[in-house]
């Protein structure tokens, strides 16, 4: 009984329908006709203008959407736990060759206009420290916790006052949208968001991401450089069928909401072993290495995490659109009787 990661879920059938409707001859690379798709699909998502590019992976959609604000030599605000940071073996570094990630701090891996003026405030301007271009928001965050509209948007309206890009790692977007309930562009084209990675893979897909701009001048860079990174597949039908798939009947919320449902039965369990709220997929729980290994004995699995000062140790449990609800059952009862 699997609780460890939502990169591992099965495919989802309609994901695979679709590849398998992809399956005829077409023009290669990002000619076909359902890569051409992708722009109003997104655009129609949003209700605002927008490209979107395809990519085979959330590491790639996050540093090369960065790449097309932040030249070698400039820097990245983002929080010190964020995926870019902690989670990605250097990529930005090798993407955007060697600019730097400026750490922020902030409650639940969330950055605040207050923590990130902390970061700038900090920095002198002239050619002998690095200077900012952009910040990254990770929406859900590495924590499970959700950024609310006003609160991107206080981040957007800091952006732009100090003429910096902003970009969001969606790899878990749709279990943000299914939490808060509202439009999708409230909390990225309304609220001064550059680019948004758009997460597919954790939700049912197969091995494709989107790179959705709402700034239209980086994307046109961005197509160069996808293609220098290694990023341009051949038979690119079959990444654009994977996100279109996700996108018709609301594939990409139904999913969501299943993996949001499962972690909200589980967190109930939990009561006050609770780390985090659980505003997503994602739950941060206080589990001493005796109770792991009871729950493992069972036949859950699931990762060891850091446990906060004072706690025996602790595990995160992630939920998936296609977690078995009997296995979520049966893990909530596990931890009610620990």
């Amino acid at each position: 009984m699997k609780f460890f990661s939502d990169n591992a879920a099965p495919v989802h059938p309609r994901v695979w329908a679709a590849m398998q409707a992809a399956d005829a001859a077409d023009t290669a690379y990002d000619g076909d006709a359902l890569s051409a798709r992708l722009d109003g699909a997104f655009s129609d998502l949003f209700g605002a203008p927008c490209a979107a590019l395809w990519v085979a992976t959330g590491t790639a959609g996050n540093c090369l959407a960065l790449s097309a604000m932040v030249p070698p030599h400039g820097g990245v605000v983002c929080h010190r736990e964020a995926h870019i940071e902690m989670d990605e073996g250097g990529a930005p570094g090798f993407f955007l060759h060697g600019a730097k990630l400026l750490l922020a701090d902030g409650e639940g891996a969330k950055i605040t206009p207050d923590t990130i003026r902390t970061v700038l405030d900090a920095i002198r301007p002239g050619v002998h420290q690095v200077q900012p271009h952009a910040i990254s928001i990770t929406q859900a965050t590495e924590c499970g916790r959700v950024y609310a509209p006003a609160e991107v948007a206080a981040i957007g309206v800091l952006a732009k006052e100090r003429g910096l890009g902003l970009h969001m790692d969606g790899a878990r977007f749709a279990n943000a949208i299914a939490h808060l309930g509202c439009h999708p562009a409230d909390v990225t084209a309304r609220a001064g968001v550059d680019a948004l990675t758009f997460g597919c893979v954790k939700n049912g897909g197969l091995g494709a991401e989107a790179i959705v701009f709402f700034a239209p001048d980086l994307v046109d860079v961005v197509r160069y450089r996808r293609k220098r990174a290694g990023h341009l597949q051949s038979k690119g039908r079959y990444l654009a069928a994977q996100v279109l798939a996700m996108l018709e009947g609301d594939l990409w919320l139904e999913n969501a909401r299943a993996a949001n449902a499962a972690a909200q039965e589980i967190a109930a369990a939990c009561g006050d072993r609770l780390i985090h709220p659980v505003e997503a997929n994602e739950i941060f729980v206080i589990l001493s290495p005796a109770e792991q290994a009871a729950l493992r004995a069972q036949g859950f699995e699931f990762y060891d995490w850091s446990a906060p000062a004072g706690a025996p140790g602790a595990a995160r449990l992630v939920t998936a659109w296609s977690s078995p609800p009997r296995e979520v059952n049966a893990l909530a009862r596990a931890i009610s009787a620990l």
